[in-house]
């Protein structure tokens, strides 16, 4: 409502366009999905798209509907297929084919002060990683990245522990056995967020294992996300960058 307002005010829209647009508040009914219009202002962020499961066309009515609310878009588990039907309507998409993410940017993010520090223990993990930059990025938040630093070289990781420090918070995520958010848990002060990965033998389970692993941390400050949720990490790390 505010940037509804806002928009009338500065001549960014009419009249008949705004009452328009309050008529979709606070969702916009599409018959199979009910656009939460009015997430930003309660959570300060838009409804996110999560793409698996849905079709293009419909992939494409949800974008349609936050567009007309000036909504940035992040949208999860989206394929190539998805997203080369998204750049055709919206050139300024951009696709990351390790998160699997499409962004469109449609309002400037105020940056947030903090930095949003991303680690992982292997390479195989980087793809449930880059969903949490991409999400943490379009939130306005300053991400750095530490890849492939696991326990099976544990030098690895204590040849940054400046940068861990530094952080405002760190995002930790890791497959096998998830040992590595306890040692960084056990080596900074900043609250750590541990996402568990599908990666591994048959004995961790689909990401089983190290889930069960970080949670039975031993190190203070440690939380846990559902296995392979990058998203849910890089948005829990914004909100305490916030």
């Amino acid at each position: 409502m505010k940037k509804l307002l806002q928009d009338y005010k500065a001549g960014k829209r009419s009249l008949n366009e705004v009452l328009e647009a309050m008529q979709k508040l606070p969702y916009h009914d599409l018959g199979f999905a009910k656009i939460d219009t009015h997430r930003t202002m309660r959570k300060g962020f838009p409804e996110t798209i999560f793409c698996q499961g849905k079709t293009t066309q419909q992939i494409l009515a949800i974008m349609s509907s936050l567009s007309q609310h000036h909504q940035n878009i992040l949208a999860t588990k989206a394929n190539q297929t998805m997203y080369n039907a998204v750049k055709k309507i919206y050139p300024d998409a951009r696709y990351n084919p390790q998160a699997k993410t499409i962004t469109i940017k449609r309002e400037p993010v105020k940056n947030k002060k903090g930095t949003i520090l991303i680690v992982t223990a292997g390479t195989s993990d980087i793809p449930v990683a880059e969903e949490a930059v991409e999400t943490a990025e379009i939130m306005g938040n300053k991400v750095e990245k530490i890849y492939d630093v696991g326990v099976a070289g544990v030098h690895r990781i204590l040849d940054v522990q400046e940068k861990l420090r530094k952080a405002s918070v760190v995002i930790v995520v890791a497959g096998m056995e998830g040992a590595l958010a306890s040692i960084v848990g056990g080596l900074t002060d900043k609250p750590v967020i541990a996402v568990p990965t599908s990666i591994g033998y048959g004995a961790s389970f689909k990401g089983v294992a190290p889930l069960l692993t970080m949670l039975n941390c031993c190190a203070e400050g440690v939380v846990v996300v559902n296995i392979d949720n990058g998203f849910g990490a890089g948005y829990f790390a914004s909100l305490i960058n916030r």
